[in-house]
Order: structure tokens, then C-alpha cells, then sequence
């Protein structure tokens, strides 16, 4: 794939790319044994990330940090930036091309997270419209700290999954690939929130057309408003300064340098 230069957007450093090319980064590296990250930025972990120390080593060691979120998109377009919808990369939106690529490849997928008996709902719903995936599952219910943080580990490893897929929320998910990451497999790992929530019917699933529109955000604060109104009303004003440092920084709004003064010639006596 080819890298382009990362975004600085929001305060946080993103990369263009679509979810068809952050497929094919993801094949390449399990083709080569390669362990890698694919994390992402919406507005949420742009709240958490200047206030979780261990969300931020997540992002400093990523490979890919997609934009997932078209209100981010249309941000950057605002300020110049070459970047569209099509470099919006939401489980939502991919989850159809990566199942399938799953296994078509022959990929062992393994889930992180969840309460327990979630995963085998949405592990079942994703069997019936992509028979023949490898999944293997562990609800998100234990301590991160000492045995039981072993025994997950030692069963990640036991399964030799080329995908690690952890869902347990923004920050817990992130801190704990970070602190873990040299003790996992090599496998290309994706935080993906809640995900499995979705694909188990546990949480309505957005209509795509909200996610094209940039109003996902709005169904789901509908279907759960006590639990997301301080996330989508009141998180997005603490990103105020940096849309400001956005804007000193933009190609079109930046100034062009004044042309160098001459001097002035006075008439010839």
C-alpha cells in the first residue's frame, strides 16, 4: 500500500486511506506474519486520548489510524485537506468486505471483549451470512492485571489467530493492547468498540445511509441517550482549541508570505 504523509486533524495525526486499501494492508501483513495495529480516531477518542496516557501510547505505536467518522472528514475538507468519504473507515461500513476476505483467506479471527454470551450471538449472525469463518471468542469480563490477564493471553496464543479484534470500549480496549501488544501474536489487531454488540442485535445497528450523511451519531444517541448524550453534546466542545490550531495550520486559510517591499524611488532632482 502506498503511505501517504499522515493528517494532523483535531489534535490528533490520522491517514488517509479507504477501507478497501486498509484491507489490503491487513493481507499483506498476514501474508508476512507481520504484527501490526489498525486503530481509529471519531470525535470520542479525540476527548479521551489528551487524557489517558496509555490511549496515547496505543496511537504513538499504531501502523494505520483511520478516520472514522465523516464529521472528521468534512473538517479536513473544510481546511484543504485531500480527503473524501471514501476515506472513512467504520467496522459498519467494512465488516461485509473483511468477513468475506476472512474467508476467502483463511484467515483465524479471534474477539476480545463483550459480556458473556454476546459474542456467540454475533458470532453466529456473522456465520450465517459468511459460512466457513474461523472465530474464536472471550467475553471482556476479567481483570487486566495478574492470572486472569495470563489466561487470556495463553488463550490468544493457544488459538494462532492472524486477526485480534478487542471490544471493550474507548479507553479500556486501547490501554490494554498497549500494555499487552509484546505478548500478543503476531496478528494484525483492531480495537473495535462495540462491535460484536451490533452484529449480536444487542444495540440497533445505524442505518448506512446515517453514516453517509454524518448523522450515525444522531441514531445512535436516539436509541441511547442517557448513555451517549455527554459523548456526542457535550465531549465535542473540549475540541474547540484545537479546531482553532486546525485553522492557523490549514493550506486554505493559511496566508500567503507578503511580497518583499522595494524601495521607494524618489524623483531625480
Amino acid at each position: 500500500m502506498d503511505r501517504k504523509p499522515r493528517l494532523r486533524l483535531l489534535g490528533a495525526e490520522v491517514d488517509r486511506i479507504t477501507p478497501a486499501e486498509m484491507l489490503a494492508f491487513a493481507a499483506s501483513c498476514v501474508r508476512q506474519g507481520r504484527r501490526a495495529i489498525v486503530a481509529n480516531h471519531n470525535a470520542h477518542s479525540l476527548y479521551l486520548a489528551p487524557r489517558d496516557a496509555a490511549m496515547r501510547a496505543l496511537y504513538a505505536q499504531a501502523d494505520l489510524i483511520e478516520i472514522d467518522s465523516v464529521p472528521m472528514i468534512l473538517w479536513g475538507k473544510l481546511l484543504g485537506h485531500q480527503v473524501s468519504r471514501d476515506h472513512r473507515c467504520n467496522y459498519l461500513d467494512f465488516r461485509g468486505a473483511f468477513w468475506d476476505m476472512a474467508v476467502g483467506e483463511g484467515w483465524r479471527v479471534f474477539h476480545l471483549g463483550c459480556k458473556p454470551g454476546v459474542g456467540e450471538a454475533a458470532r453466529e449472525a456473522i456465520a450465517r451470512r459468511h459460512p466457513g469463518i474461523t472465530l474464536g471468542l472471550r467475553h471482556g469480563y476479567f481483570d487486566v492485571n495478574g492470572p486472569e490477564n495470563d489466561a487470556v493471553l495463553a488463550e490468544i496464543a493457544a488459538f494462532k489467530p492472524d486477526i485480534v479484534l478487542v471490544g471493550m470500549s474507548m479507553p479500556r480496549q486501547e490501554a490494554w493492547i498497549a500494555a499487552n501488544l509484546e505478548r500478543l501474536p503476531n496478528a494484525v489487531i483492531y480495537p473495535i468498540g462495540a462491535a460484536f454488540d451490533y452484529e449480536a442485535g444487542m444495540v440497533a445497528t445505524p442505518p448506512r445511509w446515517t453514516g453517509r450523511l454524518g448523522i450515525e451519531w444522531l441514531y445512535r444517541l436516539f436509541c441511547e441517550p442517557r448513555r451517549l448524550f455527554a459523548r456526542y453534546v457535550l465531549e465535542p466542545w473540549a475540541l474547540v482549541p484545537a479546531m482553532f490550531g486546525d485553522l492557523a495550520r490549514a493550506p486554505r486559510f493559511r496566508r500567503a508570505p507578503h511580497a518583499p517591499l522595494t524601495t521607494l524611488q524618489r524623483p531625480a532632482p
